[in-house]
């Protein structure tokens, strides 16, 4: 029988980057609060932890970042505002932010890659299984890719790391996985792990997005990982450590397996400026409240453009 892992409820969330793609808006606003419809890109992130049974997030940040700590901190003149006026409405909305969960940041300083963000968040993990979450990939609350990946752990131990088919052509753009099936046709086990890999070369097209869930041995892999591609630390090539000793058997193994999730809802890449771009656009489409009217317009504007 499967033996039951500890519950894990905390959550890590990498918010350090500099966001140049998105450059002049990105210049005094962090790329995590550019808006998705009306509400920032981290919040659907924070919420999609928090729906995932995680109550306990870590943001790691770095210079500029402060606008990410005052959306999750109480606003009292605004809320003191909206409550004369009777907006119980927007009031609502404004609280929602600060009551998602309990909020800690730490600041990368340095920014040395992924595996170093991570890394940052020894001190407040421990020796606890943890999830991370890249602010880049939105999944649909309707597809609960995380809630998925935290009860493969709890049953299985080890690691697990969310993967999704793409066109091969595109696979130099990911890491990309080598596995083998299980006995549940949404999960496999990670026997490799190659960091944007030449098509030809690729060991299958299964490439992994930004949901991760950890053994806490993966901080002593990490704080022993050279630096790689770019000068970073690389979560992948810790992530790969991790698979080949178990899956060789090394003497020294920790950490047990690495599984991987195969996704096949629906992610949005709010990194990229055209995906971002759609991501509004399909989520503006399915609000109640502003799809209807919104949909009209877009079939209008498509039409006379044509």
């Amino acid at each position: 029988m499967t033996q039951s892992h500890p519950r894990i409820s905390k959550a890590v969330i990498p918010a350090a980057g500099l966001g140049t793609r998105f450059l002049p808006a990105t210049k005094a606003t962090p790329k995590e609060m550019l808006p998705v419809v009306d509400k920032p890109a981290i919040q659907y992130v924070v919420e999609e932890a928090v729906s995932a049974g995680l109550s306990d997030v870590l943001m790691i940040t770095g210079r500029n970042k402060r606008p990410l700590e005052d959306h999750f901190d109480r606003n009292y003149e605004l809320e003191e505002a909206l409550s004369r006026k009777g907006d119980s409405g927007r009031l609502a909305r404004v609280q929602e932010s600060s009551d998602l969960a309990t909020m800690h940041y730490v600041r990368q300083g340095d920014p040395r890659g992924l595996g170093h963000a991570v890394l940052c968040a020894e001190p407040h993990v421990g020796d606890q299984p943890f999830a991370v979450l890249l602010g880049d990939d939105l999944i649909d609350p309707r597809d609960p890719l995380l809630s998925r990946m935290v009860e493969v752990q709890e049953r299985e131990g080890g690691s697990v790391i969310a993967l999704m088919e793409v066109d091969p052509a595109q696979i130099h753009m990911y890491g990309c996985a080598a596995v083998k099936p299980t006995g549940e046709s949404d999960v496999v086990q990670v026997t490799d792990v190659v960091e944007k890999p030449d098509p030809a070369e690729a060991p299958s097209n299964l490439a992994i997005i930004g949901r991760y869930v950890l053994d806490p041995a993966i901080f002593a892999i990490l704080r022993e990982t050279a630096p790689g591609r770019g000068g970073e630390i690389q979560l992948t090539d810790a992530i790969q450590k991790l698979a080949d000793a178990h899956e060789h058997g090394s003497a020294d193994a920790g950490g047990g397996p690495v599984y991987g999730v195969v996704f096949k809802g629906r992610r949005y890449d709010t990194g990229d400026r055209g995906d971002y771009l759609r991501a509004i656009v399909r989520l503006a489409c399915e609000r109640e409240d502003l799809g209807p009217e919104f949909r009209s317009w877009l079939r209008s504007f498509v039409t006379e453009e044509m």
